[in-house]
C-alpha cells in the first residue's frame, strides 16, 4: 500500500507543483490515485498558504478532494506548530465534523507531542480515525503503554533526519519497530529527505506499507527533482514491484 503525502509543512516555493489551495490539492489527489496511491495525507492551508487546523480550511480541503475523487481516503495532519499551542490545537480539532459531516477520514497524531492521547480521544469521539505517528523508540514505548495500539487505525513509523536518532534511516526504523513490538494495527514505515527513498525500499522489502510525496522528498532516487507527487508515487510502485493493497479500515466508533 502506498500513501501519498502531498504537501506537508513545505513552503509553497519549495517546489513549483506543491499543491496549496483546495483545488490544487484535489487535482494532485486525482493524479496520485491514478498513479496507484490508495489514500492521501494532506496539510490544509489558509488563504495565505499557511497550514491551518481551522474547521473551514480542513472541511474545504477535504470537500474539494471528495468532489473530485469521491472514494479516496483522506488523512490530515495535527502536528505541533500549526496551531499556536496545545489548547488552540484541541479547540480547533474539537470543532471538526466527522467524515459523514465533511471532516477527514483520519488524522495523524504525533505521539511525542504534548497532549497526544487527549487529542487522539477527541478525534475518535468524532468518528475520525487516528494514525499514531511514532518518531522515536521512546514514543513507541509510550504508545504501547496505553490502550491506543488497539484503537489506532494505523501506526506511522516515521524516521526523520535531525529528529530520529541515527545515521541510517533503516537502522532507525528497526529500532522504533523493536520498541513497538507486534502491532494490532497496520504499520506504515517512511522516511523524509535523505532517508525517504532508502527507507521506502527497505520497508517494501520488509513487507511494510509505505508513503511518498512532496512532504517527504522533492527528488527521485536519481536525484532529479520530481515533476510532481504523481511521479513520486509511480516511482515508488516501480521500486516496490507490485500493485498497492487496501487496508481494512476499522470502525472508529
Amino acid at each position: 500500500m502506498i500513501m501519498a503525502c502531498l504537501n506537508g509543512d513545505c513552503q509553497p516555493r519549495a517546489h513549483p507543483r506543491l499543491p496549496v489551495t483546495p483545488d490544487a490539492i484535489a487535482r494532485a489527489t486525482r493524479d496520485v490515485v491514478e498513479a496507484g496511491a490508495f489514500m492521501v495525507h494532506v496539510h490544509p492551508r489558509d488563504e495565505h498558504g499557511l497550514e491551518s487546523l481551522a474547521v473551514e480550511h480542513v472541511v474545504g480541503t477535504v470537500g474539494a478532494i471528495r468532489d473530485l475523487v469521491p472514494d479516496v481516503r483522506v488523512s490530515v495532519s495535527t502536528r505541533d506548530g500549526i496551531a499556536t499551542d496545545e489548547r488552540a490545537k484541541l479547540t480547533q480539532v474539537s470543532a471538526w465534523p466527522g467524515p459523514e459531516g465533511g471532516g477527514p477520514d483520519c488524522a495523524s497524531v504525533n505521539w511525542h507531542e504534548p497532549g497526544a492521547v487527549r487529542l487522539a480521544g477527541v478525534l475518535r469521539a468524532r468518528g475520525i480515525g487516528v494514525e499514531a505517528g511514532i518518531w522515536t523508540p521512546h514514543a513507541a514505548t509510550a504508545f504501547v503503554s496505553t490502550n491506543w495500539p488497539w484503537q489506532a487505525e494505523r501506526v506511522l513509523v516515521e524516521v526523520i533526519p535531525g529528529h530520529t536518532r541515527g545515521s541510517d534511516g533503516a537502522w532507525a526504523a528497526e529500532r522504533i519497530l523493536a520498541a513497538l513490538g507486534m502491532s494490532p494495527a497496520p504499520v506504515l514505515v517512511h522516511g523524509e529527505r535523505a532517508w525517504a527513498w532508502p527507507v521506502l525500499r527497505w520497508a517494501q522489502r520488509s513487507g511494510y506499507d509505505v508513503r511518498i510525496g512532496l512532504e517527504d522528498t522533492l527528488v527521485l532516487p536519481s536525484g532529479r527533482e520530481a515533476r510532481d507527487n504523481a511521479e513520486l508515487v509511480a516511482e515508488a510502485l516501480k521500486t516496490g514491484g507490485g500493485a498497492p493493497t487496501q487496508w481494512p479500515v476499522p470502525d472508529p466508533l
